[in-house]
């Protein structure tokens, strides 16, 4: 027999590996970010601008291209003193009414399949509110639209997310609940002032690492969607004052959850815990915790015991939650999953209930969770 070679075995650092991959993707969306700028400085992208703006005054009355024009000059205008903030006050008195309306562009019914024509032309739009519709799927202008703050298209059948999306840079605030994603594009980690983030009731598992980026966010909520375990951006959204993981598939939660140091309020009822982890005792801050009773059975004393936290446990109807597993084996899982259609009256009754909280001094230990059905 000859000598035996020794064989060196490298043993690395799971999180040391895992911080060298951070930076390569920071680097790479950094960089893709200067040339995203350096193509909308262009010349051509501000005279395309221009003319689709010119357009659609044409459109306009006389007396509205008047109070569009005024609105604009002095949203541009930096306000250096109280007098010129008290004049300007006054010169929007007659003008409050109207212009916000200009501004924003609203759609709902069943009749409509695809947006209008005409909303190409309307890139000075500052909000979009479109509910109830069996649109499918957003404009390919949406790029344009670079003045936007507010996207709010819940109770669709949007199946996708655009990455053009990463271009509506000062958006603050973003709502697609109830529709039907899979998957949320990276390039929305663009959307650095974004501060109210709702994706309730689509079919999501994960989330892009990319949108850790988003330093700004306060309001996260992926409640009634598939996830397994917490994203790992959420725990990089050091400023969120809530977050939202209600109805999904969580069985624990991870260690580092402290990393929310500013939460104020979380959901965690209708998940799969039977434990909470320590850690949420070094949040400061938190004042709100729902959790469901059913499966819990260790929870840490100081967390529930704290007369600064609302701690709230959720116990199913036993009669329901018996009915409700019943039809669910009468169907085929997949058909269901696809075509069924999500309800947010209960969570509509969840923040009620919550925000009605906020001036008790006390609560019950415990609230058993029942269902009422009114026939009318």
């Amino acid at each position: 027999m000859g000598r035996e070679r020794s064989v060196d075995v490298p043993v690395y650092d799971v999180s040391l590996i895992r911080g060298i991959w951070e930076v390569h993707v920071k680097k790479h969306w950094q960089k893709q970010k200067k040339e995203q700028e350096r193509k909308e400085k262009s010349a051509l992208a501000r005279i395309e601008l221009q003319w689709h703006y010119r357009i659609c005054c044409k459109t306009l009355r006389t007396n509205e291209q008047k109070l569009l024009h005024q609105y604009l000059e002095r949203s541009m205008l930096p306000h250096t003193s109280p007098e010129m903030d008290q004049l300007d006050q006054i010169d929007q008195v007659d003008t409050m009414d109207e212009v916000p309306k200009m501004l924003t562009f609203q759609l709902n019914g069943e009749n409509w399949m695809e947006f209008p024509r005409e909303l190409q032309w309307m890139t000075y739009l500052r909000e979009w509110h479109v509910s109830g519709t069996k649109i499918r799927q957003l404009p390919d202008y949406l790029a344009q639209f670079t003045q936007l703050t507010i996207l709010d298209i819940p109770k669709n059948t949007i199946t996708e997310l655009p990455p053009e999306i990463g271009r509506l840079v000062v958006l603050k605030e973003l709502n697609v609940s109830y529709n039907r994603l899979c998957r949320v594009p990276p390039e929305l980690g663009n959307c650095e002032d974004l501060q109210r983030l709702e994706l309730t009731g689509n079919h999501l598992c994960e989330l892009p690492f990319e949108l850790s980026s988003l330093r700004q966010l306060v309001h996260l909520d992926i409640a009634e969607n598939r996830f397994v375990s917490i994203p790992i951006c959420a725990l990089r959204m050091s400023g969120l004052l809530l977050l939202d993981l209600s109805n999904n598939r969580l069985t624990d939660l991870p260690q580092d959850m402290d990393r929310l140091e500013q939460l104020v309020t979380l959901f965690l009822h209708k998940n799969h815990l039977s434990y909470l982890p320590h850690c949420l005792t070094n949040i400061l801050t938190l004042r709100t915790i729902v959790v469901s009773g059913d499966e819990l059975n260790c929870i840490p004393t100081r967390l529930c015991n704290n007369p600064a936290i609302k701690f709230i446990r959720l116990y199913e109807n036993t009669m329901k939650k018996c009915e409700e597993e019943e039809e669910e084996r009468g169907k085929k899982r997949r058909w269901r999953e696809w075509r069924e259609v999500k309800d947010s009256r209960e969570k509509e009754f969840m923040e009620t209930y919550i925000s009605s909280l906020k001036d008790r001094d006390s609560i019950p230990y415990s609230t058993t969770k029942v269902s009422i059905t009114c026939l009318l």
